[in-house]
């Protein structure tokens, strides 16, 4: 990238100049054979002796650094520097002694590069009492040294970086005369008295772990978590732990805490009773042990953010880049990155009780492009952590600008300094790497107030988001020095965000194209967002069954947010497995409100009830569902008044029911039945359970009451029609004046006393049918037996009452 960073600061006087170099000259004119020898490799380690064959020249001895005290010093100080050495080569080394050397003052940030990597140099020694003697140092026999030379003795001029080489001089068999045959580098920031205009550096101190916390609750009150693995967690919130040691050191510090709010809740619920899966498998558990050292640890962080600025990522830490890639090809995905954000001031302050920031989106490693941007603010973030080799600078300012500056849409972006952010990262359990690092990361900070000292400007430095604990020990070790510098002073986040941009510094969002290809690999697949949003669609259709929605909803809202995690980049295999166990858990809960399957049915009447039994296996109540009965044969068999007939069903948990429905029976034969239970908005629920009903006959007493009927009606007709009839003959025949003759009297009389005799045997007939017929309600059926709605548990047998 364009380093607009390389601008020298205020130099030596030209004599003065003149004089070191030529000092320089006369005390190295013995050593030039040695110099002209210096390899343009990076500096040096005490490597292992299996190198011996090719350690040849300046890397015949390695030479590493342990400490260097102070990393900052000043007048008056003392110098202390401390490592080890290691002869490589296959001969004795004799005559040899470790000496500092002090090269000149550093011009701009790349020449810290350049000097890192293998800038030779003729720095003059200084020599005398400040050496580190050795007579002779065998192949592979490592040995330490230890020097303390007053800093008035190192010839510092002007403020500024100086480069600083630990060098061992010694004579082999094969050269018998001083040369140098080990060299490391390293630097030296000088600035003694304090800046006038001091840079205000803002460090974020990242607390994010990865994902340990599964989707699965106790069937109790409480809903004990469940952890996959608690083992790590503990570990690394032990004392000595990486996050034991990252909340240990930076509670002295002036930070702010950027924290993942998952983090918080894992520890939280770990504070409290809590159960562990056995061998990673679902449903077999075993109680967690490790309450003490989570609420430990707990404790002191809430006393260490007290009046502290705390930047809440959303929940779990969703790796944006991925969602912005991938995610957003899978509909509903984005509403997750709300959901987690929402969910990430919940739980800050409700554990720490403390209000964060949720307006920061970080990306990984602070790349960006325009449709990360777009993902990143689309969730109520309006400023990105973005990171200075991804947002370059184009050469338009001699130094490297404030780190806030807006990108447009009304978002801002503030830029992470690179050369600082990424200091620390390798392996810093290993002394040298860790001293080395401290000092390059102040000569990079002093190098970048010197650029413009006159200019006040926000410097943000954002490290890797899970720093080891030897990371985690360094950077602390770096920051101390920092912030007891002359050139710096600490400002938090939000004041970085709001300071006025540079007018000349890069607002434009690199383009998809320039996006690493390295941070592509690592990314969430597409595939990996359709999982998330089947389990989402199953959620959304198994809440609305239940009584208590939260039980479920919260715990596999939050199991999304994790499969979603940055945390899975470079783990595909156990990223995929938490997905697929999040689904099945669901699909296991789902399955536990059902349909009990049922035989054939047999129906000997034209009419009859049919229990249908709803299995509730949940500890909770299901009350928003709704059975429908549906007949596949109408015209045979009908369920209530048409094909089909609905019941809301509620059911206590762990309970059945059973449901009846009315069927009437039309013809004879089998008929197909189908059971199905719906959610109120018409979605089927779970599989449907389908059944014959066997109609075996439509029974002759049912026809001879309807015979018995109809007789009844045709003789209360007849008798009406012949009293009518007698009626007019009578009338007829006062009319005419002659009275009736007793034989026509009398057959009349015979004729109505028949009719009524037969009335009333009809009747009497009709009532002896009616007898033997059973309820009315249900012709053919007796009373049914059992009660509507059955709540106690109940087998699968089933039968039709009828």
């Amino acid at each position: 990238m364009a380093e607009a960073a390389d601008f020298q600061g205020t130099s030596p006087s030209p004599a003065r100049r003149w004089l070191r170099r030529t000092g320089a000259l006369l005390a190295g004119a013995p050593l030039l054979a040695g110099v002209l020898q210096l390899p343009t490799s990076s500096s040096s380690y005490a490597a292992e002796p299996s190198a011996a064959a090719e350690a040849t020249g300046s890397r015949t001895v390695g030479v590493s650094l342990d400490t260097l005290s102070p990393s900052v010093p000043s007048d008056g100080d003392t110098l202390t520097v401390s490592g080890r050495i290691v002869n490589n080569g296959k001969q004795a080394v004799t005559a040899a002694h470790v000496g500092l050397r002090v090269g000149p003052t550093l011009n701009g940030r790349s020449a810290i590069d350049d000097a890192a990597k293998s800038n030779p140099y003729a720095g003059s020694e200084v020599g005398g009492k400040y050496v580190a003697k050795f007579a002779r140092l065998a192949p592979g026999v490592p040995q330490t040294f230890s020097i303390s030379v007053p800093v008035d003795k190192l010839d510092l001029g002007s403020d500024g970086v100086y480069q600083l080489g630990v060098t061992l001089t010694g004579r082999t068999t094969a050269a018998a005369y001083d040369q140098i045959l080990g060299i490391e580098r390293t630097f030296l920031p000088w600035q003694p008295e304090a800046a006038d205009t001091k840079a205000r550096t803002t460090y974020l101190w990242p607390l994010i772990s990865t994902s340990h916390m599964t989707a699965e609750t106790g069937s109790n009150e409480q809903q004990t978590p469940v952890f996959a693995d608690d083992e790590t967690l503990a570990a690394e919130l032990s004392p000595g732990g990486r996050l034991e040691q990252l909340l240990s050191r930076g509670e002295d510090l002036d930070i702010t805490w950027v924290i993942d709010p998952d983090l918080l809740a894992s520890v939280d619920a770990m504070t409290r009773s809590y159960r562990v899966q056995v061998d990673g498998s679902s449903g077999t558990t075993t109680a967690g042990t490790h309450q003490a050292v989570a609420k430990q640890w707990l404790s002191k962080l809430e006393k260490a953010v007290e009046g502290e600025e705390v930047v809440a990522l959303p929940f779990a830490d969703p790796d944006l880049a991925s969602l912005a890639h991938h995610g957003t090809k899978v509909t509903g995905s984005l509403s997750h990155l709300k959901d987690a954000t929402t969910a990430a001031a919940i739980t800050v302050e409700s554990v720490l009780h403390v209000t964060p920031s949720t307006e920061y989106a970080w990306p990984v490693s602070g790349a960006i492009d325009p449709s990360i941007v777009k993902v990143a603010t689309s969730a109520g973030a309006d400023t990105v952590l973005s990171r200075s080799d991804s947002l370059q600078e184009t050469g338009a300012l001699p130094y490297t600008p404030s780190a806030a500056r807006p990108i447009g849409g009304g978002t801002t972006a503030v830029v992470a300094d690179a050369r600082l952010s990424t200091a620390f990262q390798g392996d810093m359990t290993v002394a040298g790497n860790s001293t080395l690092a401290v000092q390059r990361f102040l000569a990079q900070s002093l190098m970048l107030t010197r650029q413009a000292p006159d200019k006040q400007r926000s410097v943000v430095v954002a490290p890797q988001r899970m720093p080891t604990a030897s990371q985690a020990q360094t950077m602390a070790q770096a920051l101390t020095a920092l912030q007891g510098g002359n050139w710096s002073e600490s400002a938090e986040l939000s004041a970085a965000t709001k300071a006025k941009p540079d007018a000349g510094a890069t607002t434009r969002v690199p383009s998809a194209s320039a996006y690493p290809r390295s941070l592509t690999k690592q990314e969430l697949s597409q595939e990996a967002f359709a999982r998330i949003e089947e389990t989402q669609r199953k959620l959304d259709s198994f809440q609305v069954i239940l009584s208590d929605k939260s039980r479920v909803v919260t715990p596999f809202g939050r199991a999304m947010d994790r499969s979603m995690s940055t945390s899975w980049r470079g783990r595909a295999d156990e990223a995929t497995a938490y997905r697929d166990g999040v689904l099945s858990y669901l699909r296991s809960l789902t399955e536990g409100v059902g349909l009990i399957d049922k035989s054939e049915a047999k129906l000997s009447g034209r009419s009859a009830t049919i229990p249908v039994t709803v299995q509730n296996n949940l500890v909770q109540g299901v009350d928003h569902l709704v059975l429908r009965l549906t007949s596949t044969q109408p015209s045979r068999l009908s369920i209530g008044d048409g094909d089909f007939q609905e019941q809301r069903v509620a059911v206590a948990g762990g309970h059945s029911q059973s449901v009846k429905f009315t069927t009437n029976a039309h013809a004879n034969g089998r008929a197909g039945v189908i059971a199905q239970l719906y959610t109120e908005d018409g979605q089927a629920y779970g599989p449907a359970v389908t059944f014959d009903v066997k109609v075996t006959e439509i029974t002759a007493t049912v026809m001879l009451v309807i015979a018995g009927g109809v007789l009844l009606l045709v003789l209360a007709g007849f008798r009406m029609y012949t009293q009518r009839k007698r009626e007019a003959a009578r009338q007829a025949a006062l009319g005419a004046g002659a009275p009736a003759t007793d034989t026509e009297s009398s057959a009349a009389e015979n004729a109505d006393a028949e009719s009524a005799d037969e009335a009333e045997g009809g009747r009497d007939r009709a009532s002896t049918t009616e007898s033997s017929a059973p309820d009315p309600e249900h012709p053919s059926d007796p009373s049914p037996d059992t009660a509507p709605e059955i709540t106690d548990p109940s087998g699968t047998g089933e039968r039709v009452d009828r």
